[in-house]
């Protein structure tokens, strides 16, 4: 049976493995929850609360003509129709924040990917750089085997899959011997530069072989 993978979001604010007792690890529909990435805003766009459309664009980030760091990131719950707040994530010093669980070995190394849409065959978003995968807003960085040493980790810009725009999941160690957890540390980051003001909806992908 080929390895399975289940993605998990730490939902909580103490920075301890998926599995850790007391700690709101919530495992997400990879079919149909999203994650949300916002400015916040209470009573509107926080944890706990509805979501929709109309009040994602109400607790927007706004451009100021400088660089902006997102400071709040959200699973969306298809399921409750909720804002899990993912309290951990953006620009902070923390390890155990996405894990991807494998159940078994895998042939390769796991690699995050983000594209334009399920196509995986362009990045041409304003967000993935519009066709320049080193203006992407999406860093990441793998937390794996270690914190990312600072808040203000530079991680890698996200945007396809050419070289140094993709995420290795388990810190260059290859593939995985077995089951196991790998991490990462995610973060948006919109450059001084921006023009656009729309809404985007980009794919993130983890590919993977097994034997």
């Amino acid at each position: 049976m080929a390895t399975a993978l289940k993605i998990y979001l730490n939902c909580d604010t103490v920075d301890q493995p998926q599995g850790s007792t007391a700690v709101d690890w919530v495992e997400m529909n990879t079919t149909l929850d999203k994650l949300v990435f916002s400015q916040g805003l209470a009573g509107v766009i926080a944890d706990g609360l509805p979501w929709d459309e109309a009040k994602l664009n109400q607790a927007a980030v706004l451009l100021t003509g400088s660089e902006i760091v997102v400071p709040k990131y959200f699973l969306a719950s298809n399921a409750t129709g909720l804002l899990d707040e993912i309290h951990l994530a953006g620009a902070q010093d923390k390890q155990y924040v996405f894990c991807f669980e494998f159940d078994g070995a895998t042939a390769s190394e796991p690699v995050l990917e983000v594209w334009d849409d399920s196509g995986l065959d362009s990045v041409l978003l304003e967000v993935l750089g519009a066709g320049t995968p080193t203006n992407s807003w999406y860093r990441g960085i793998c937390t794996t085997t270690s914190s990312p040493g600072l808040a203000a980790w530079v991680g890698t810009k996200l945007a396809g899959s050419t070289a140094s725009h993709y995420l290795l999941l388990n810190d260059s160690g290859g593939a995985l011997g077995g089951a196991g957890d790998l991490y990462m540390q995610f973060k948006v980051v919109i450059p001084a530069i921006a023009s656009y003001s729309g809404t985007a909806s980009p794919v993130m992908v983890v590919k993977y072989t097994t034997n």
